[in-house]
C-alpha cells in the first residue's frame, strides 16, 4: 500500500484532492525553505485571506467608526451569526446548537455552572486521568464552587497498569457503577497525550442512561474528524479554534448546545446583553430574555478582532468538507506511521491507537529516555513538532496544508538521527 520512497510520496501529492489548499497558508521557514510543519494539533497556520480579512474590519473601523455595528461590510452587530453555518458542518449540528464566544476553558466554566447541577445524591463528574490541565482545574474548581470536595467527587478513568490509551469498556463500567451519584461525564473527544479518540457516541448513550449529563471538550477534534454532535446526542461542547481551524493564537472558542437546552430561554445560566433577544437588547430593560438558540448564552458584544481570523479560516473549510479533510488525513498519519516502522535508530513507541478510526491527525511518539534531547534536533533539522511531558513528541500532520512529502521528509531526516 506504500513505498518508503520520494517518488511514492510526489505521487500520492499529485493525487492529493486537497493538494490546493496548501498554497492558502503560510508556512515558516528554515533555511529558506518551508519548515516541516507538523504542529496543527497545537497552533494551525495563518490563512493567507486572514490579512484582508483583518484589513477590511480596520478599514471600517477607521472609516465609519461606530457606524460598523450596522453598516460594516460584515456589520458587527451580527457578526457572530457568520460562523453557524460553516461550523454546523463542521461539527455535525443544526445551525441553532453553536455559537462563537470568549475562549475554550471560559466557555467550559460557563457550560458547567449550566449543566453541572449537582444534588447531595447525584454530584460526581468522571473524567479521563491526565486530562488536559485547564480541564482538570475547571472540574476541580467547580466542584469546589458547589460545596464538594474534589477527592471524592471526580472519578478518573486512566489507562491500566503498563498501557497508554484508556480501554472504553472501562468507562462505560464505570458509568454504570456510578451512575446513582454521577452527574456529569466530561471527556476530552480526542486525548491531548496518547491522541486517542473517543466514542463520543457511545459514551453519551451510557451517560445518558445513568441518568448523567454527558460533555466533550473538542479542542483537538474540531476541524479534524467529523463529527455527528446533533445525532449523537450530545448534552453541550467546547473547543478552541486556533488548532485544527486555523484561526490565531487565543481565537474565539466554540460552542455547541443541544436544541433541546438551546431552545428553552429559561434554562440556567449567566447572562449578558448579547445573549438577550435581540428585538428587545435595545430597549435596556431589567429582565434579562435569552434568545432561543445557542447564542442566548452569549454574554458580551461580539469580538471582532478576536473572530475575523477564524471567518476567514473557515471560508476554506467551506470549499470542502470534513469527509474529504478525514480520508486524506487517514492516508497521510498511515503513511506517518508505515515510516515511523521503517525507523531502526531511534528507540520510541506509538502510544496512539494504531486504527486510524480511533484517531485524528495526530501521532503520540514515547521515548522512554532523551525525548527532550529528540525533539531538539527535530526543531533544529527544521521540523516544528511539540513535546508533552513525561516523554511524548506529538505528531500531527493537518491534511488541509500538510503533504505526503511533507512525511517523507520527516522520515529522512529522523532516519540519520542517532539516539
Amino acid at each position: 500500500m506504500f513505498d518508503n520512497t520520494i517518488s511514492f510520496a510526489q505521487q500520492k501529492d499529485k493525487e492529493d484532492v486537497l493538494k490546493h489548499f496548501r498554497s492558502e497558508f503560510y508556512f515558516p521557514q528554515h533555511n529558506g525553505n518551508d519548515a516541516i510543519y507538523f504542529c496543527g494539533n497545537s497552533l494551525g497556520l495563518q490563512p493567507k485571506n486572514v490579512n484582508a480579512a483583518i484589513q477590511q474590519e480596520l478599514q471600517d473601523w477607521q472609516q465609519i467608526a461606530i457606524g460598523g455595528y450596522l453598516h460594516a461590510k460584515n456589520p458587527w452587530l451580527y457578526y457572530q451569526h457568520n460562523f453557524s453555518k460553516p461550523l454546523a458542518k463542521i461539527v455535525g449540528c443544526k445551525e441553532n446548537e453553536v455559537t462563537v464566544m470568549n475562549t475554550l476553558t471560559v466557555n467550559l466554566h460557563l457550560m458547567m455552572l449550566s449543566f453541572y447541577r449537582p444534588t447531595k445524591e447525584k454530584y460526581k463528574i468522571m473524567m479521563e486521568a491526565s486530562a488536559f490541565p485547564s480541564d482538570q482545574y475547571a472540574v476541580e474548581t467547580q466542584i469546589k464552587f458547589h460545596g464538594f470536595n474534589p477527592d471524592d467527587a471526580i472519578i478518573e478513568i486512566a489507562p491500566k497498569e503498563g498501557e497508554k490509551i484508556i480501554n472504553e469498556e472501562d468507562i462505560i463500567e464505570a458509568i454504570n457503577q456510578h451512575k446513582d451519584s454521577l452527574a456529569l461525564v466530561l471527556f476530552g473527544g480526542i486525548n491531548y497525550y496518547s491522541g486517542q479518540l473517543f466514542d463520543m457516541k457511545k459514551i453519551t448513550a451510557a451517560a445518558h442512561k445513568a441518568g448523567a449529563v454527558a460533555g466533550f471538550d473538542l479542542a483537538h477534534v474540531a476541524g479534524n474528524v467529523p463529527l455527528q454532535l446533533h445525532d449523537w446526542d450530545i448534552d453541550f461542547a467546547v473547543w478552541c479554534s486556533y488548532k485544527y481551524l486555523n484561526a490565531g493564537p487565543g481565537a474565539v472558542g466554540g460552542t455547541y448546545i443541544h436544541e433541546r437546552y438551546a431552545d428553552d430561554i429559561n434554562h440556567t445560566r449567566l447572562a449578558g446583553w448579547w445573549g438577550n433577544d435581540e428585538a428587545t437588547r435595545f430597549k435596556m430593560e431589567k429582565g434579562f430574555i435569552a434568545k432561543p438558540d445557542a447564542s442566548g448564552w452569549n454574554i458580551s458584544t461580539a469580538q471582532v478582532f478576536n473572530m475575523v481570523a477564524l471567518k476567514a479560516s473557515l471560508e476554506l473549510f467551506e470549499r470542502t468538507d470534513m469527509k474529504t479533510i478525514r480520508e486524506k488525513s487517514f492516508e497521510l498519519t498511515s503513511y506517518l506511521e508505515f515510516l515511523l516502522h521503517q525507523l531502526s535508530n531511534i528507540n520510541f513507541e506509538i502510544i496512539t491507537p494504531l486504527e486510524p478510526e480511533r484517531r485524528g491527525a495526530q501521532l503520540s511518539l514515547y521515548f522512554r529516555e532523551r525525548g527532550k534531547e529528540i525533539h531538539k534536533k527535530m526543531i533544529d533539522s527544521g521540523i516544528i513538532v511539540d513535546y508533552r511531558e513525561p516523554g511524548v513528541i506529538r505528531v500531527a500532520p493537518s491534511p488541509l496544508y500538510n503533504s505526503f512529502e511533507d512525511v517523507f521528509r520527516f522520515y529522512e531526516i529522523l532516519k540519520n538521527f542517532n539516539q
